[in-house]
């Protein structure tokens, strides 16, 4: 704190995402939610305000921001922009003010850890680490205003600063934070691909590959993320009325869904403040309505490869806030409407699972719309998203181990015997192993192999069918292993008996 004449200064030092934050000199501290930062920072001096800052989410978020004011008791007015249906769909904002109206109660965190969780219908945790009787000298010191416009939010931020100093609250508090260290085993870092029925089952798969085999990097938000490159996933059998577990592991749930699809299919007037949403940029944003362009261009030509939409805007090299889904493409094949979306930075802890929603709500909208306009009666194809940065992010790498120990043992014992590459038919005929290969379903004869040499033989089928799943290659591999044994022994092979 320094004085200078009249006016009195003061230094906010954040511990926690310090270079996400716009820094001032005065005593009120602005949690803007959703609504970008600098569209209030703009309308203000750095003597009327101490920090600016965004908070997206209340489990993620809050348990950060608290110990930021821990450090910087200066700090003795808070304004809270929950102004739009982003930032009540996200909930943050009304977390973070039911901390300071309810205070907290021991329990337990989204990972099972002991924690203080604010006392509010939106889940929010703070470190057990931090001393109640700290949290509470911390919420009776700082007074609180909610506000809903980014107007009302400058004009509490300039009547705060208009009044006499006060003094600190008490002294800067530091407590020691637990860091996850996660252990990353070998493998590919670029082009992946994996595949289930539902987004559910979808999810746990890629959150057990990226924290496998990610690579661990410094973000641009710091921290750090565990990260792949190109991971293509596949959902293959979504419902219409989307598959929600139960108990609900994923990290939304269906009245966040509806707000989020709405962001998808729905356009929206520009606001002060938002970048965008999906929706705006579809359906306005360049003049024409992409949505209804590719409905039509479907209609005039079912088979159609063009049938695209655009999210990005050369524009956004320039002034930031780029989107992270950029390009979606529809196709119909054999009568299946699919749809193919790339997203150029994904955070798949906790984005991937609406974005992978919306989309597929997006698909059933169109598809839909075909049918109704038309003579075409559509099926649902699967669901394709490309991302080709796929992160987790440190904040989120508890809750990502705790997922993988208790749900992805239960996703691999649901085996799925149908693959693609097709069916394998062993037997032993005139002292040679014969392999014939049939299609799906069918059953139609389209490869043969013979020989005696197992390791050859398998090394020919993956060659020639290198998509063949890693199961069905190494079911094989134990299968040829019998063959090759009744052979040698001169006993009666019979394919998958014991």
């Amino acid at each position: 704190m320094t004085k200078t004449g009249r006016i009195t200064q003061f230094r906010y030092e954040a511990q926690h995402k310090p270079n996400q934050l716009i820094y001032g000199h005065a005593q009120t501290a602005v949690i803007t939610g959703w609504t970008v930062k600098q569209a209030i920072a703009k309308h203000l001096q750095p003597q009327e305000y101490a920090v600016i800052g965004q908070l997206y989410s209340p489990t993620r978020g809050i348990n950060l921001l608290v110990r930021n004011l821990l450090l910087n008791p200066h700090v003795r007015y808070l304004v809270v922009v929950n102004a739009t249906k982003e930032d009540k769909n996200a909930g943050a904002c009304q977390c973070l003010l039911d901390f300071f109206h309810n205070g907290v109660e021991e329990s337990v965190s989204d990972t099972g850890r002991k924690a203080w969780v604010i006392r509010s219908t939106i889940p929010g945790y703070i470190d057990i680490e931090i001393d109640l009787n700290t949290l509470n000298k911390l919420r009776h010191s700082v007074e609180y205003t909610e506000v809903t416009s980014i107007a009302q939010a400058v004009s509490v931020i300039k009547s705060y600063a208009e009044l006499e100093a006060l003094e600190p609250w008490g002294s800067p508090l530091e407590f020691p934070m637990s860091i996850v260290k996660p252990t990353v085993l070998p493998g590919p870092r670029y082009g992946h691909r994996i595949q289930g029925k539902t987004i559910a089952e979808t999810w746990v798969k890629i959150i057990h590959r990226i924290k496998t085999t990610g690579t661990i990097r410094p973000t641009g938000y710091d921290g750090q993320w565990q990260e792949l490159i190109d991971l293509m996933a596949i959902v293959t059998d979504e419902p219409a009325e989307f598959y929600f577990p139960e108990p609900n592991y994923l990290p939304i749930d269906r009245p966040f869904l509806e707000e989020y699809i709405s962001q998808i299919l729905d356009d929206a007037p520009f606001r002060e403040g938002l970048k965008y949403t999906y929706g705006q940029r579809l359906r306005s944003w360049f003049g024409r309505d992409q949505i209804e362009q590719v409905i039509e261009k479907l209609i005039g030509e079912i088979d159609a490869a063009s049938a695209v939409m655009n999210i990005w805007d050369v524009k956004d090299h320039d002034k930031g806030g780029s989107p992270c889904l950029n390009h979606i493409w529809l196709r119909v094949v054999d009568n299946e409407l699919s749809l193919t979306a790339t997203l150029r930075s994904n955070d798949m802890f906790a984005a991937w699972p609406a974005n992978a929603m919306g989309l597929r709500a997006l698909q059933q909208h169109i598809k839909n719309e075909i049918s109704n306009h038309s003579q075409y009666e559509l099926k649902m194809g699967p669901l394709i998203t490309i991302s080709q940065s796929a992160h987790i992010y440190d904040d989120t790498w508890s809750n990502a181990e705790q997922l993988i120990n208790q749900q992805y043992a239960t996703i691999c014992r649901t085996v799925d015997y149908h693959d693609p590459a097709g069916n394998f038919l062993i037997e032993i005929t005139e002292n040679k192993i014969i392999i014939t290969q049939t299609t799906p379903g069918s059953g139609e004869v389209v490869s043969c192999y013979s020989g005696k040499d197992v390791l050859k033989l398998l090394r020919e089928i993956c060659a020639a069918s290198p998509s063949i799943r890693p199961n069905h290659a190494g079911y094989l591999g134990m299968e040829l292993q019998r063959a090759s044994e009744c052979l040698k022994t001169g006993t009666k092979y019979i394919q998958d008996s014991k």
